[in-house]
């Protein structure tokens, strides 16, 4: 029988398979079932809604809200609508915040009441935004309290209309614009078209072996491409059932699993030895999963992992620019490998003059689509980035790995200066520019130092003013103030000078060599 093809708008493969599944349920939320019908009929009614506000075809909609249906029903809205989804990391406030909004040109902002807040700090610097969106309860004394116009999601989504908004979306229109953290300077939005999201989700349903009777739990925020794609849209191309869980808790994790009978998961390479270190259960085999989906959890981890839960895991080597070109397959692993490129890229490792290095040897990760907009359109707003990372027609990953003569690619190493934490990744420029902006201090380096759970601790270099005094407990509160928690570093160590070269730029690996010293503060050891 041929194979029926995948409609490459997500406006269309949604409409598709609410015809195809009708009242099966979609999305489970804590108590709540919504089925595939109702998925179409509230994401037409956000069409509507950001249609009456005035947003058009490749128009800019900034999300801030935790996970929740209503993010769904608002990313599938403005897809149907044609409009560019901007997905905002929950914990960002300050230049984060506002860097992200304002750079995307984002004409509406929708965010949670919980975070309203941090718009004061920043309202007069949101040049482009014409209005706020809140989902939650907003007193009248707050909406008057704001220059820019507040209104109530509720209050439109119930006024809306269930009709199609009849807008023409094309495979190669720009679908999200996915900010990755910026590493020597500040954070890049990858603009991604619609054939992008969904040819690169299918790419990987056969690898994880999706089935219809699937059931795909994550926890991941949904501003993460890994949310996003590996589990919302991989339930969508599956026909099959997702779990959205609000946040990750390893001691109730295995409890959800088991109430869900979710049978699929995805990870990030920390979530997995926190996992294992929780204690260990006559029911720990007990459980409905088949496969983990994740990446950069260490070999020893997973092989504990696998055998005290039952379960495979499979790792794979992406990015939000380039999706998965290197993939484990279920039946085809190779110990410590990322496993072998996707049939939809070409892979290559370079050296730093752009010549591929012989088999066994360390390169960068190079990759290239054999498809048109099987990767990042660009980055957007920044033409000179863009061409930095194509150059001589390859996109430079600035990750480092090797590969044996069977294919098999292994990770070695980030070549960026970047550091990543729990599963978010952090620029070390902004962290250090939050740091400098205390009146006290002259200069600072951010560093990665190994944690005991897997993945980076953010260490910072302080250099202060000549005659300051400043306590890490002062700086660190500093921080809170400024920087999403999982940016604020851990340890702090001040310095009378930083190591440098001739040419005045910070030897970071210097300060990496030494690590954490006699000297350094441990802000866990001070609380």
């Amino acid at each position: 029988m041929e194979k029926v093809q995948t409609p490459l708008v997500l406006g269309e493969l949604i409409n598709d398979r609410v015809k195809r599944n009708g009242d099966k349920t979609f999305l489970y939320f804590q108590e709540q079932k919504v089925s595939y019908e109702e998925i179409g009929r509230y994401s037409n009614r956000c069409a509507n809604l950001f249609h009456d506000l005035g947003i058009a075809k490749e128009d800019k909609v900034s999300i801030m809200l935790p996970n929740c249906p209503e993010y769904l029903y608002i990313w599938f809205g403005l897809a149907k609508l044609g409009a560019v989804e901007v997905p905002v990391n929950t914990a960002y406030k300050g230049e984060y915040l506002r860097h992200i909004v304002d750079q995307s040109d984002s004409r509406i902002l929708v965010i949670s009441y919980d975070f309203l807040s941090r718009l004061k700090f920043i309202e007069d610097a949101l040049k482009k935004v014409e209005k706020v969106v809140v989902l939650g309860d907003v007193p009248k004394e707050v909406v008057d309290s704001y220059k820019i116009p507040i209104l109530s999601y509720e209050d439109l989504f119930q006024k809306s209309s269930e009709g199609p908004v009849g807008v023409e979306v094309f495979p190669w229109d720009p679908l999200s614009i996915i900010y990755t953290s910026g590493t020597t300077g500040l954070s890049k939005g990858a603009l991604a078209s619609h054939k992008f999201w969904i040819v690169f989700t299918e790419s990987l349903l056969e690898y994880r072996e999706a089935r219809k009777d699937d059931i795909f739990y994550t926890f991941m925020p949904l501003y993460h491409l890994n949310g996003q794609c590996l589990t919302v849209l991989t339930a969508l191309l599956a026909e099959a059932s997702m779990v959205l869980s609000p946040k990750f808790s390893a001691s109730r994790f295995w409890d959800d699993i088991r109430r869900y009978g979710a049978t699929q998961f995805n990870y990030l390479g920390g979530v997995m030895p926190i996992l294992n270190k929780q204690p260990h259960k006559p029911s720990d085999l007990d459980n409905p999963v088949r496969i983990a989906f994740g990446g950069a959890c260490a070999q020893e981890v997973i092989d504990e992992v696998e055998k005290r839960f039952g379960i495979t895991c499979l790792e794979g080597f992406g990015m939000s620019e380039i999706g998965l070109p290197i993939q484990v397959r279920a039946n085809d692993r190779r110990r410590g490998s990322m496993g072998k490129v996707l049939d939809n890229y070409e892979v290559k490792l370079f050296d730093e003059h752009d010549n591929e290095v012989p088999v066994g040897e360390i390169g960068e990760i190079v990759v290239r689509p054999r498809e048109s907009y099987l990767m990042m359109t660009e980055y957007y707003n920044m033409p000179e980035k863009t061409l930095e990372c194509f150059r001589n027609l390859w996109f430079h990953t600035g990750d480092l790995a090797k590969k044996d003569e069977d294919g098999y690619y292994y990770f070695c190493d980030r070549k960026k200066d970047a550091l990543r934490r729990r599963g978010e990744n952090i620029s070390s420029f902004e962290v250090e520019r939050s740091v400098n902006a205390h009146p006290k201090v002259l200069e600072s380096a951010a560093i990665a130092v190994p944690s005991e759970i897997g993945e980076d601790e953010v260490k910072i270099c302080v250099v202060l003013k000549p005659g300051e005094t400043l306590t890490p407990a002062e700086l660190i509160e500093f921080c809170n103030d400024r920087m999403p928690a999982f940016a604020v570093p851990r340890f702090m160590e001040f310095y009378d000078s930083l190591p440098k070269t001739p040419t005045d730029r910070v030897e970071k690996y210097k300060l990496k060599q030494a690590g954490i010293t006699a000297n350094t503060w441990d802000k866990e050891k001070n609380k």
